[in-house]
């Protein structure tokens, strides 16, 4: 049983591992600030949620401790991202060309 959970834990890590590399790969390709604080924002989350479950079923022991660090990961990174994105707003980052609307602009 404990062999299966840590083949489990492996195999969830490394794909959590790959989400983190693809949301690094989305902030060079992204075009403005925004696709970048969103695409950071989405994979990081995911991809560090995946790794410390991965990480929490190969040590059992930790599960508590990382279920925390979930949690806290859950609710500070959206909350941060939103804030950059507003700070970038309000310094008057400027959009890429192919965006369509900026609701944020005042009519």
């Amino acid at each position: 049983m404990e062999n299966t959970l840590e083949i489990t834990g492996a195999i969830i890590t490394l794909i959590g591992s790959i989400f983190l590399f693809l949301g690094s790969l989305g902030l060079v390709r992204m075009p403005d600030i925004y696709n970048r604080i969103q695409t950071g924002t989405k994979a990081s989350t995911l991809g560090t949620i995946l790794t410390l479950l991965g990480i929490a079923l190969m040590n059992t022991d930790w599960f508590g401790k990382i279920l925390l660090l979930m949690i806290f990961i859950l609710i500070t990174n959206p909350v941060s991202s939103h804030v950059l994105a507003r700070a970038a707003h309000y310094i008057k980052s400027p959009l890429t060309k192919i965006s369509v609307t900026d609701k944020l602009v005042d009519n």
